[in-house]
């Protein structure tokens, strides 16, 4: 399988920062499988910080290695998935008992709706409905050494 990380600077050897912003799955190494969607991510980074370029980094992961891994997966934006982002966005990250966290990525789309929720707007089940109809790219969250330990990077990309 081949992931992507965008960022304003070349990640070749990915690594857990100890100072992180508060995202959808909490802390760790955000991935997708979305070329255009890391593109993106890299851009923006590069943007908002101001410095560097967009860059980026492509690994491989070889998917029977992940079998080995602690997996929390999310297939759709369900309540599940709705309470983890909004725990995790709201600085109240649950337990991490999680090798890898693969979901939804909640994008510039879906983020009004879920500040809607957040502000008692919307219940759960009118925000699901509103974020089923998305289509939403993934992400791939690595939270431990052990799940980082296993991308291989194989080419970064200035975009």
């Amino acid at each position: 399988m081949i992931l992507y990380h965008g960022s304003n600077v070349e990640v070749r050897e990915p690594r857990l920062l100890k100072i992180q912003r508060d995202l959808d799955f909490g802390k760790g190494f955000y991935t997708t499988s979305d070329l255009d969607q890391a593109a993106k991510w890299a851009k923006r980074t590069s943007l908002r910080l101001r410095q560097g370029k967009a860059f980026v980094s492509v690994y491989e992961i070889n998917e029977v290695e992940i079998e080995a891994l602690r997996v929390l997966r999310f297939d759709s934006p369900d309540a599940q998935w709705l309470r983890f982002v909004v725990k995790n966005r709201t600085g109240y990250a649950p337990r991490e008992d999680w090798d890898l966290v693969i979901g939804p990525v909640a994008n510039d789309q879906t983020a009004p709706v879920i500040d809607l929720f957040l502000d008692g707007r919307y219940d759960e089940a009118e925000t699901i409905k509103r974020l089923l109809p998305q289509k939403l790219k993934d992400q791939y969250t690595f939270k431990t050494e052990k799940g980082i330990a296993l991308l291989r990077c194989t080419e970064v990309i200035s975009v």
